[in-house]
Parts: C-alpha cells; structure tokens; sequence
C-alpha cells in the first residue's frame, strides 16, 4: 500500500463575505483508510467537502491528490480525479431504473448498450455487497436502496476517494450495519473514505482515524482506537461538556391528546396514515419512531390541522375547560386559539416554518402577528424574545437583524425550536429537532424538551437516532408504512426490537 495520501489539504481557505467557513485547514487522507470528519454546526465539514468535490473553489491553499497538486474547479474536474461525493439529499431521476440512474450523463463510446451497463452495474454491487436490483425503478425503492444507488454511481464512474455526507441521517439500525460492511469492504480495497456524520458511536464503530474542525478551523486528528465520546466533544466544542439526557420520571401524567383510528390520503391518492391510534399524555414524552417517509410527518401535520384526514378522531383534553375538543373539524388558526399550541417544527425548516429573507426578529413575530392591534406591529416582544434565543441556544449569528437564511442549517433550527417552545404550548410536536444539529447543540434541545415535560407539555418527538429516543423518551410509538406496529417502553426497549418494528408492515402488533 502506497504511503503517499490519496488526498492532502494544505492551508485552504474560503470565505463567504465576510463570513470565513474554513481558516488554513491542513488535513490527510490516506488510501485504504476511513475518516471521519467532526464539528459543530457551522463549523465548516461540508463547505470543505465541496471544494474537494468542486461546488466550491478555495480562496486559497492547496489540495494534492496522490502527491500531485490538483487543481479541482468542477465536479468534472472532481471525478476526472477519481472523485465522487455522496450528499445527503440524492439526485435520481425517480422514473428511471437503478442502471439508467447510475449511467445518466456518461459519455460512451458508440451506441448505448443497457445490458452491458446492467452487468457492470451487477459486478460492483457482488464485489461490495450492495442489495439493489439494477432493474428495479427508483420511486418503488427505500431511502437505503435509493443511497445504495448514488454510492455505486459513483463507484460505476471509477471513483476511489468517496466523500458520505450524513449516510446514516435516515437509515435503520440495521441497514446503518449493512452500510457500514460495504465501507468497511471499500476500505479493505484500497478506497479513501470521509464521512461526515454527527453521531459519535457511528464514529467510534466505523472509522480509523476522526479529524475535528472548529468554527472554521482544523483542531486536530486522532486515531479512533485511541480515543472516546467526551474527548471528541471537547474537541468539537472547545470545553468539557456532560452527554447524559436528564429523564426525569413522569409526573401527574393525564391523557392530553387521543387520537382515533385516523386515516388520511395524500395528493396522490396513496393511504398515508392507516388506522392510527395512540394517546399523548401531559407530563411524558412520546416518541415515534419509523423509517423516513412512513407517515410521521403526516400525523404530526394531521393533528395541526394542516393535513385532511379521510376518518377518525383526534381529541384533545382541554386543561381550561375541562372539554374534549375534536380538533379534526377546525382551522390550523382555530386550533392554537383553543388554547392547544402544537408547536410543530417541520423537517423542512426554511420552507414550512421559517421565512429565509426575514431576519431572526421577524421570524418572532410570525407566531404572533395575528394579535397584532392597528398597522403598527409591536417589535420589542419578539427582539427580546430573539435575544434571548440567540443567547440561551447560543445561536451563531452576527445580529438578530441576520437574515435565517444567512445562517447554518443547524442555527436555523436553533432558532425555530426556540421560537416554538417560547410560545408555552400544552403539547409540542417536534418533527426532527436536531436533524443536522451537533452534539452540544442536539443536548441543549434535548434538555429543552426534557424541561417541557416537567412542566406538564404533551412532548411528541418524531427522531431519527433510535439511541436518542431510547434515552430521552419514555414511550415510543413505532410506525410502519402509515400503520401503528407497536408501542413500545422506552425504558427497557432494545434498538434491534424497534428495528425490527420499523420494518414491520403486517397486523397491528400493539404492546406496552
């Protein structure tokens, strides 16, 4: 094996205005190795991915492939050396087959020949392990198998330094292993792996060495035999900081929000919620679990009135009156004014529940405009409440007048589950609160949640990390293609038994 780096950074540089995404980073990849690359949000991962994958061009420093100075302007550029990126939101054309996927854009010799390609296609997944049919048409496949896709894509165009952003954001337990026994095999043969990835025991478990960045800058690489979840942290954050979620038990749990065999069909005509049932209780967090596109956004959009259910009921117990009121039957607005503030922060942050141009201020007062008396709208509430935010989650953003889309992904949630929880709901639907978000950050919301419940908040929280859920929630409602396949206690539950119900898709196994 050849000791000279497959990939080396000297010094590269890249600012954005006056916003600098990565300070002189100097870092090494070898051949037949796999690196982990960790940060805070904003911290600089991606933005230093892309200039290796041509998106971005660094202001300065170099990048030498194989020992040779490359100069990489192009994703073009990228893959003619050997280059090939896997991003977190996949490009597939959704009418088109696996093999036409992977072959869409090549230049070839002569007429196109599918069978060839096929078999080419079938090679590379026998030699690596991957599980998809050449044949089979993307929108009929699962997130993993659509994943499986842009990997051999990759690997299909001759790529051997690969680049994995957040691979395992929305895969199960068990395809998060399946995965990570084909790296470990692309590895064995000689390939450079980066991951970037948020989830320290995938880390831990996957990767030979791990370097760190810091607002912008590299703190350093370890090897992953020699080191430890707290030591990485520090790392990342620049100061020791505790992973333990406080649980607290639940106390005066009372039934909050029922819901009744509901069903509900998409614009599409296709059967999204199937004969859903569960209760919320106050005092206690729900969690549900389920694979990505399972009909957890649904339900939570169902039950903010902002989804039509076909049939059924969702009730809610009035802490005020005393009433149960049936939420199906009124407006989203009419919904909050009876005093039930589903705070809900969607998956997409920037489409449903934030204005990109506005700034952090008047993101405020979109919860609260309706109040609004005469033409004047009142501003000191929200600047304060803004303030607020930006210091109690450590928000990094030059001002509270920043546009939200200036602002990392991960700030921006920052500031949406702020402004949710500051308007004092009865129950609080969180879809995805730490999607994206690093350790610290994704503590600081855990705890927020932790401390609604004390209060006796109904906490519905829709995760992807099944540790997380483990470790936070008290029960967790499991979803399978829009039926309920069990319910389960999270505090004796196993991974594997949620795996397994995740996957489950016949009967209605409810327990617990």
């Amino acid at each position: 094996m050849s000791t000279v780096p497959a990939i080396e950074l000297q010094n590269i540089t890249k600012t954005f205005g006056s916003v600098v995404a990565n300070k002189s980073v100097s870092l090494t990849v070898n051949r037949g190795e796999i690196l982990s690359i960790l940060g805070e949000n904003g911290s600089g991962k991606t933005t230093l991915m892309n200039m290796i994958s041509g998106i971005y061009f660094p202001d300065e420093g170099q990048i030498f492939i194989d020992g040779e100075e490359a100069v990489i302007a192009s994703p073009k550029d990228a893959f003619d050396y050997k280059i090939g990126m896997i991003h977190q939101h996949f490009k597939l054309v959704d009418v088109f087959t696996a093999t036409e996927n992977i072959v869409l854009g090549l230049q070839e010799e002569g007429r196109y020949n599918l069978k060839v390609a096929q078999k080419k296609v079938q090679d590379i997944c026998e030699r690596y392990g991957f599980d998809v049919d050449p044949k089979k048409k993307i929108y009929t496949m699962s997130v993993s198998e659509k994943q499986t896709v842009e990997i051999v894509k990759v690997l299909y165009r001759g790529a051997d330094i690969l680049i994995l952003d957040e691979p395992t954001a929305v895969l199960t337990p068990q395809e998060t292993q399946k995965l990570f026994a084909v790296l470990r095999r692309m590895r064995d043969d000689g390939k450079a792996i980066i991951i970037i990835t948020h989830k320290l025991h995938e880390v831990l478990s996957l990767s030979d060495k791990v370097a760190v960045l810091r607002k912008g800058e590299y703190v350093g690489t370890v090897n992953t035999a020699e080191t430890n979840e707290s030591e990485l942290t520090e790392m990342m954050v620049g100061k020791k900081i505790s992973l333990n979620i406080e649980r607290s038990e639940p106390k005066n749990v009372t039934p909050r929000l029922e819901v009744h065999h509901i069903d509900c069909t998409n614009r599409e005509g296709v059967l999204v919620l199937d004969d859903v049932s569960f209760t919320a209780n106050a005092g206690e967090i729900l969690g549900i679990a389920g694979i990505a596109g399972s009909g957890q956004r649904e339900l939570l959009e169902a039950i903010a009135g902002l989804q039509k259910l076909d049939s059924g009921a969702v009730l809610y117990n009035n802490p005020q009156t005393g009433n149960m009121d049936n939420l199906c039957s009124k407006t989203p607005l009419q919904i909050r004014e009876l005093g039930v503030r589903l705070s809900f922060v969607p998956e997409d942050r920037l489409g449903m529940g934030l204005v990109g141009n506005m700034d952090i201020i008047d993101n405020m007062m979109l919860r609260s405009y309706t109040k609004g008396k005469g033409m004047f709208l009142e501003r000191k509430a929200p600047k304060d409440l803004a303030e607020h935010i930006i210091e109690d989650l450590e928000v990094v953003t030059p001002s509270a007048t920043t546009p939200v889309r200036r602002l990392s992904g991960g700030n921006v949630q920052k500031v949406l589950v702020g402004r949710e929880i500051a308007a004092s709901p009865t129950v609080l639907m969180a879809a995805y609160p730490v999607r994206g978000l690093d350790i610290n950050s994704s503590y600081t919301i855990y705890n927020l949640l932790n401390d609604q419940k004390e209060r006796g908040v109904a906490v519905i929280f829709v995760g992807e990390d099944l540790d997380v859920l483990l470790e936070l929630c008290d029960r967790i409602l499991v979803i399978g293609s829009g039926r309920v396949t069990g319910v389960v206690d999270a505090r004796t539950a196993t991974k594997e038994e949620i795996g397994l119900l995740m996957t489950k898709t016949e009967g209605d196994a409810q327990h617990g």
